[in-house]
């Protein structure tokens, strides 16, 4: 039998169509070549040939020819590993960016390598300390009013950085919340970014359905995860909807099922009458974004922030808050106590509980994503850790609390110091029970004190200031002893000695002794910097190198799904090469077509 007359053309005009798609397609990602996110495009096709039970009826059976190729789909190049390699790394680097920032905040306000700051004060007050030793001028009020304004100074001093680490806090608590501010925070940003998701999810399954790729929108959702895998921890997973993944929704009584095995094949299958699969069905994928996090007692959990299309509305997204941001805002909670919640929402996008949300994180509960995870991971590390383990983070707490053992050291020594020798001083009785308001009792003759009660207790660096009656005159720098110097001389050893001490102050200090990991009060101000500069050395490598792997990961990402002009210029050539092919294949068919009408029949003519 003779070949059908038009199947040949039939099958040069399917090459012809395919070429043309596929330049068709080239033009389209060259002119998209600087377009961000854009992926690459390519035509998927498959061959046309007698397995199609129409065929059967246009050809021998014995000897079987194709009838040309068949345009599937335009698909996009990607390649799924290096895209989950992109967003980890992009955690990675997130939270290194956004810890530096925070650390470089710090280093403004602690880093005293060129500015006179704390370190400077204490050498000042040495100095008024090595003026006023001499016992010709023991007695002068000018030199003690010296040492008093520098004690003043250095308190000062002390009460700035504690207002200036906690002011950061505050930046810290702004740059997640962004509540009342210029710019989105942190928290507002995610949840933007699972809106934005949660509606293409439902306009590329519409579109899909309706025989659309949607390939350009399914380019600005990747870019949206990309974003997104900077905040927090994600993982991307496509699956089938409920009505499309093969597992039974409902029991024969009606009841739902809860049994991952039971399988309904006619949710994936075209079945025939006895059940048995013909065909696949073709549907959508969905697109599901998770997020793992250790709850209270370490076990790994798993949250859902993106459910494809599944629900109504907004039920298919998540949203953050932070329940205590009024409260952080007007000043009645700490920032570093924020809690951070994960709700799932109702169709119309309200949380239905607030009170009771799916995933709650506070500093107590110890609920926290995987260390490095994350520019919000980064902001909750540096509020809520203080270092306390070799492997902790050295945030706010951290610094502050160092701020706080100087200042209440350095006030603890130099009135124990005072009062010793005040309690050699005939003039004075010490009485009981104890009075803090008698002058005359020598334990009131301390020198430093709590500015909100003026008691030599409950000393911080935020609190510490001079004591108010040694600004008024109730109190002096003690001169009783065997020498009116010994006190002048006990504070100069006290400025100059190193923590815990271990000489003659002994007897004075008490125990436990002061301890500032083997330093003199000065030196652990450069103590603290160089701690902080460390970490930010530290912090810096890291992100130097999470930089260099993401961009080492982001050059393999291109080479695939990235548009490559020597590539399409390539493609180009072959393209029109084949279409040239096709066409000259018509042109044949052409020419055998007619000599078979003109060529035969001639006979008995």
């Amino acid at each position: 039998m003779v070949r059908a007359s038009f199947a040949g053309f039939s099958t040069a005009l399917s090459a012809l169509q395919a070429s043309q798609k596929r330049l068709d397609i080239t033009g389209q990602n060259l002119a998209n070549m600087n377009t961000a996110g854009y992926t690459r495009q390519q035509l998927k096709v498959s061959s046309l040939n007698y397995t199609n039970p129409v065929s059967h009826y246009m050809n021998s059976p014995d000897v079987s020819v194709g009838f040309g190729v068949h345009m599937d789909s335009v698909t996009q190049i990607r390649d799924p590993y290096l895209d989950a390699q992109y967003r980890g790394q992009m955690q990675k680097s997130g939270y290194t960016d956004a810890l530096q920032t925070s650390l470089d905040r710090l280093s403004t306000l602690l880093d005293e390598s060129h500015i006179d700051g704390i370190h400077s004060a204490f050498t000042e007050i040495l100095t008024s300390l090595g003026n006023i030793q001499d016992p010709a001028k023991i007695n002068d009020p000018i030199y003690e009013s010296e040492l008093r304004t520098r004690m003043q100074n250095l308190t000062n001093l002390l009460n700035q950085g504690a207002q200036d680490i906690k002011d950061a806090a505050n930046q810290e608590f702004s740059r997640l919340d962004g509540t009342g501010t210029s710019e989105q925070g942190a928290v507002q940003q995610v949840n933007d970014l699972l809106q934005q998701i949660g509606n293409l999810n439902r306009r590329i399954k519409e579109n899909q359905i309706m025989g659309q790729p949607s390939l350009e929108l399914m380019d600005e959702r990747n870019v949206l995860i990309d974003e997104l895998s900077s905040y927090i921890p994600i993982e991307v997973t496509y699956f089938k909807d409920k009505d499309h993944d093969g597992i039974l929704n409902t029991n024969p009584d009606g009841s739902v099922n809860t049994d991952p095995t039971k399988q309904d094949l006619s949710e994936i299958y075209h079945l025939d009458s006895s059940g048995t699969p013909i065909m696949k069905k073709e549907w959508p994928d969905d697109l599901r974004i998770t997020m793992q996090y250790r709850d209270d007692k370490g076990v790994l959990q798993t949250f859902t922030l993106v459910d494809g299309t599944e629900g109504r509305g907004a039920e298919n997204y998540a949203k953050l808050d932070i329940p205590n941001s009024s409260a952080i805002q007007t000043g009645n909670a700490d920032p570093r106590d924020l809690v951070l919640n994960f709700h799932k929402l109702d169709a119309s996008g309200n949380i239905a509980d607030p009170a009771n949300p799916d995933v709650s994180f506070t500093k107590a509960s110890g609920s926290q994503f995987a260390s490095g995870s994350g520019s919000i991971q980064a902001g909750l590390d540096m509020l809520w850790k203080a270092g306390q383990t070799a492997n902790d983070v050295r945030g706010y707490d951290y610094y502050m609390n160092e701020l706080d053992k100087l200042a209440q050291t350095f006030a603890d020594v130099m009135n124990k110091i005072n009062i010793d020798g005040a309690k050699k001083d005939t003039t004075l009785t010490q009485t009981e029970p104890y009075d803090p308001d008698n002058s005359k009792d020598p334990r009131n003759q301390y020198i430093l004190a709590n500015r909100t009660n003026n008691l030599s207790t409950g000393i911080t660096a935020a609190t510490i200031g001079v004591n108010k009656n040694w600004v008024n005159g109730n109190v002096h720098i003690s001169m009783a002893g065997d020498n009116a110097t010994d006190t002048i001389m006990n504070m100069q050893e006290a400025m100059k000695t190193t923590y815990p001490h271990t000489g003659n102050l002994s007897s004075i200090l008490g125990t436990p002794a002061p301890d500032l990991d083997n330093n003199s009060f000065a030196d652990y101000m450069n103590h603290i910097s160089t701690i902080l500069a460390n970490d930010s050395r530290g912090n810096q490598n890291a992100l130097k190198t999470n930089v260099t792997v993401l961009n080492g990961i982001q050059n393999s990402r291109d080479s695939v799904s990235g548009v490559s002009l020597d590539e399409e210029a390539s493609n180009m050539m072959m393209y029109v090469s084949a279409y040239s092919a096709a066409s000259r294949l018509m042109t044949t068919l052409d020419e055998a077509l007619n000599t078979l009408i003109n060529g035969t029949g001639l006979v008995g003519r």
